[in-house]
């Protein structure tokens, strides 16, 4: 067995596509269309540039930052992904690990693990939600991740249904039976890794989503409950602020582009917002999430918090990001890659990576804290900013 140890998010990335079949790995990648936001979220942060200074460096660097209420050692927090096939342990290993690091996560009401597990593994989980089915429906499941003991909500609306991608999509069955496990027996048997710490757990992935049953009932399968998402009503700004109102701690609304909206998402009494295109996986073509930032911290940083979801690969691109606006950082594809490397350890690894990383940015830029963190200290290329929805009539 060689070092499970990796250095680097990208190295993650190499051992998790070595490990998992063909179209869990496609699933892990996504992407829209041509990937044009795919691309652009990750490869914007190479065109900013570091000022750093080389004397009268600090020798104590303090990475904590609270999010939502709740204190965290560093600004990094696992986004909320939906259904985990690349490990048996899926949302329990990301709490457990994200506990350990003294972090927070988020729990996608798509995960494939209950929300009782999740928040027992780590008090300090925020629980996602979709806007799908009935109104008592979305309170059902928000009592459910309130008696669980959820600290927070996160409101998901960025999504377009976008089917299509020029590198192709994967293929990924209803569900798990012995048809299906016979069909996807090649796929398997070349990531003997991969089988093997399934079959461990003594059963395939199941492809359930425990979080949207109803009351005590059998878990649905993702395409059951993706179905019903794509045929829900769209909610109305009016709608958001209802949903608000039943929810009594910290509620963050995700997905937010425009400085419109951004405004208007302080309006209907958000406690914080998520600048995100869903990891590029919503509608290509829109900027990277990094370069909208800044206009919107500018809108509504004094107001509510705001952090940024999308292409964060090395602690310098947390740095970067705290910099422009974020209080802190998710991340989704990276931790999932360490998941899929080596579990809970391998999450750990990936928070490590940005931790270090981060500290390196802050010791190079002679800063001992986070709230040292300006604009200052980033070099903008013309023409990078996005500033999108910032004249719109509120």
């Amino acid at each position: 067995m060689g070092n499970s140890w990796f250095e680097s998010v990208a190295e993650a990335q190499r051992r998790a596509r070595k490990r998992l079949p063909e179209s869990v790995y496609k699933a892990l990648i996504a992407g829209s269309e041509h990937g044009v936001t795919l691309r652009d979220n990750v490869g914007a942060f190479s065109e900013l540039g570091l000022a750093p200074h080389v004397v009268g460096l600090s020798g104590q660097r303090d990475l904590s930052t609270t999010v939502m209420g709740q204190d965290i050692a560093l600004p990094v927090l696992c986004s909320p992904t939906g259904v985990q096939a690349v490990h048996p342990d899926g949302e329990v290993a990301v709490a457990r690990a994200t506990a350990n690091r003294g972090t927070a996560m988020g729990l996608s009401s798509f995960g494939s693990k209950p929300v009782e597990e999740v928040v027992a593994a780590n008090p300090k989980t925020f629980f996602q939600l979709y806007w799908t089915g009935t109104r008592e429906a979305m309170l059902a499941r928000m009592d459910r991740a309130r008696n669980a003991g959820a600290v927070g909500l996160i409101l998901t609306l960025d999504w377009s249904f976008s089917m299509g991608r020029d590198w192709g999509s994967p293929t990924i069955p209803h569900s798990m039976n012995l048809r299906t496990m016979i069909r996807y027996a090649p796929q398997a048997v070349v990531r003997p890794r991969w089988f093997y710490t399934w079959a461990k757990s003594g059963r395939p992935p199941e492809l359930t989503v425990p979080n949207m049953a109803d009351g005590d009932g059998p878990a649905p399968t993702f395409f059951d409950v993706y179905g019903q998402w794509m045929q829900a009503a769209l909610p109305t700004w009016q709608d958001l602020a209802w949903l608000r109102q039943q929810w009594d701690g910290p509620f963050m609304l995700k997905g937010v582009m425009r400085v419109d909206d951004a405004r208007r998402a302080v309006d209907a009494g958000v406690s914080a917002i998520s600048v995100s295109n869903h990891g590029g996986n919503n509608l290509d073509g829109t900027p990277a999430t990094i370069r909208a930032l800044p206009a919107i911290a500018d809108a509504v940083g004094d107001q509510v918090e705001v952090l940024l979801d999308g292409g964060i690969r090395r602690g310098s691109d947390v740095a970067k990001a705290v910099a422009l606006g974020a209080r802190a950082v998710l991340i989704g594809r990276a931790y999932l890659w360490g998941l899929s490397a080596n579990g809970q350890a391998g999450v750990e690894n990936v928070l490590d990576i940005l931790r270090s990383g981060l500290d390196s940015a802050l010791l190079g830029m002679g800063h001992s804290g986070l709230k040292d963190l300006s604009r200052d200290d980033v070099i903008i290329p013309d023409g990078f900013l996005r500033t999108l929805g910032a004249d719109a009539p509120r």
